[in-house]
């Protein structure tokens, strides 16, 4: 009877012939598999889980490693990672050449954050020939994508970029991995970074680059907007309705909603929190929507009290989080990542709030057809570039960012206590070291061959970009003493690191943005070069604040010149240093008051019912 119940539609009929055939020895391996994959198809995964297990402690076969793998990925899915991991090490004690156990058991340690564990197991699959490209090749790619994603997650950049390069060498039709390993390439800055592996064409590369990735790759608008469409079409499911009604909600003080998971010890909370405090709470009535992890920061806090409402939702998935907004009725959304790292852009995808924005985060277009606008200014987004944007520009009356005038600043140090030379002049640059190219990287060193009593001080970001720039300086004939390595500290140290520089040479096409703010805030002039596009333009937005024109430049022969002037006519900078500092008290970029009216002004102007 047991036997003939299995056929039985009646589901619970089957579990409980299928348990007791198991527990006298009586299920096949192969009745076992088809019972579960019965259960499985009725999403009843603990009784597959219990199943199993009654199998395995009464049955013997030598078919018990696959069992006991499928246990594991059963009991993965229920959630009992420990569990799990017993399993799938039972699964290789009985088979130890069992290629997929030991993958699913990396992916479960690293689910366990144990990095160290999982990377080790990847690697050992791929020494040990578990896994080759001719006989399993689909795992062994895998191997190989899982391996050098975690070695990137982990900082072991030059590592990640090798077993990723194996991986394209393999297949390479691998938009993903591309995507990864050219970004790899820039902030190791191994130039030229778009250097195709073998199967692979220089477009290939630029078309699978990701949006960021190509800020600092191309200054094609063009170029990046179509990368960006790229991106959502692969990426975002834009396919959704509408959450919000189109004629809004008619609150008396309008709702404004910021999405992020930077309201942390972050760049773009650096320069937002005084925005957030200053909003006029007799207009608007302000909502902070995150999924920040919890760094425990002074700027955390101070952003969080800054909010009427703090929402967190990382617990939920984006169609949740989307309705989450809805139900808060939230009048005008202003997304703060667009499509950088962490982002969630299938939430305004769901349109959960009648107008929606971008501002500050991605310093180009989103491509998002859920996003209505980019808060930008005139000097940011010109007249003739405006068909390279997905939204439509929403123009503040002076400049795009804001400032933060509450942002503490340590004791400042002297030149010897940051590693430098007394007498010499100090060029800097703080971007990070994925922003830098080839291009104005030789420019760079053209201007300490014309300036030879001058050095370059970097943000030592990464030693595999410290010992590829210090070897294209020596290329130069350029001493790589002459480079200066900054490490990380916190931000009140930061800040002030630049009162011991003398100019701030920015990158192109990727400008400086939080940065060109804080060195011009401390005062130290910032020499930059200005493009077409968004990113390429941010320093020189904040420049036209200051008033400050002759230190933004549009070509690189300008630009080096104009380096080389302030480095070697010592009249020059003193006196662009007190225009800057009459420009701290008196410039729209500093009047944060200003700006934050400013700011309510203009997207009061597309508020439901107002357009």
């Amino acid at each position: 009877m047991p036997r003939q119940n299995l056929e039985s539609p009646n589901l619970d009929i089957v579990l409980a012939a299928a348990l007791q055939l198991a527990e006298g020895v009586a299920l096949e391996p192969m009745k076992l598999l088809e019972t579960a994959d019965r259960l499985n198809g009725a999403q009843r995964i603990t009784d597959v889980a219990a199943l199993y297990q009654r199998w395995l402690q009464h049955c013997h076969s030598s078919v018990n490693y696959i069992i006991q793998f499928n246990l594991g990925t059963t009991l993965s899915q229920l959630g009992q990672i420990e569990a799990a991991e017993a399993a799938y090490r039972a699964a290789i004690a009985q088979n130890p050449e069992f290629a997929q156990a030991w993958f699913n058991l990396g992916t479960l340690l690293e689910r366990q954050h144990k990095p160290q564990e999982a990377l080790a197991i990847w690697q050992s699959m791929l020494d040990d020939r578990l896994v080759d490209a001719t006989q399993s090749r689909e795992l062994y790619l895998m191997t190989c994508n899982n391996l050098g994603r975690l070695l990137e997650e982990t900082r072991q950049l030059q590592k990640s970029e090798a077993i990723l390069r194996t991986s394209l060498e393999t297949d390479p039709h691998q938009p993903k991995v591309i995507q990864h390993w050219v970004h790899l390439r820039q902030k190791q800055c191994v130039w030229p970074v778009y250097e195709p592996p073998a199967g692979l064409t220089r477009g290939d590369l630029f078309k699978a680059s990701s949006p960021l990735a190509l800020l600092a790759g191309s200054d094609d608008p063009g170029l990046q907007l179509a990368a960006a469409v790229h991106f959502v079409k692969e990426r975002v499911n834009v396919r959704v309705p509408a959450l919000a009604p189109a004629q809004g909600y008619g609150h008396r003080k309008l709702r404004i909603g910021f999405l992020s998971s930077d309201f942390c010890l972050h760049a773009v909370s650096l320069l937002t929190v005084e925005l957030f405090e200053l909003i006029d709470r007799q207009r608007f009535e302000v909502y902070g929507f995150c999924w920040t992890r919890e760094d425990g920061s002074a700027l955390r806090e101070r952003v969080r009290q800054a909010m009427d409402h703090f929402v967190r939702i990382d617990a939920m998935d984006d169609a949740a989080a989307a309705q989450c907004i809805r139900n808060h009725e939230i009048d005008i959304l202003i997304d703060l990542h667009g499509l950088t790292s962490g982002a969630r852009p299938d939430i305004p995808a769901f349109r959960p709030a009648t107008v929606q924005m971008t501002y500050l985060g991605f310093p180009g277009s989103t491509g998002l057809p859920g996003i209505d606008y980019v808060i930008a200014d005139r000097y940011l987004i010109p007249d003739s570039e405006k068909a390279y944007y997905s939204e439509t520009p929403l123009y503040l009356a002076q400049i795009y960012q804001c400032s933060d005038r509450q942002r503490p600043v340590a004791a400042l140090p002297t030149r010897a206590e940051c590693g430098l030379p007394q007498d010499r002049f100090v060029f800097c640059s703080f971007n990070n070291n994925y922003k830098f190219n080839e291009e104005v990287f030789d420019c760079w060193m053209r201007i300490l061959q014309r300036a030879p009593d001058s050095v370059l001080w970097l943000l030592a970001d990464n030693p595999w970009a410290q010992e590829n720039l210090c070897a294209r300086a020596q290329s130069h004939g350029v001493n790589p003493a002459r480079l200066l390595f900054a490490p990380r500290v916190a931000p009140a140290q930061y800040l002030a690191r630049y009162s011991a520089a003398d100019l701030f040479l920015d990158a192109y096409p990727f400008n400086a943005g939080t940065t060109a703010n804080d060195a011009l805030w401390m005062g130290l002039p910032v020499l930059t070069r200005s493009g077409r596009t968004f990113a390429s333009r941010m320093a020189g937005s904040l420049l036209t604040a200051l008033d400050l024109p002759e230190l933004i430049t549009t070509t690189l022969a300008e630009y080096e010149e104009r380096a080389v002037e302030l480095a070697t006519q010592a009249d020059l900078l003193p006196g662009l240093r007190e225009r800057l500092h009459r420009g701290r008290e008196h410039s729209a970029l500093f009047d944060t008051p200003r700006f934050v009216r400013d700011f309510e002004d203009a997207i009061s102007s597309v508020a439901p019912g107002r357009v």
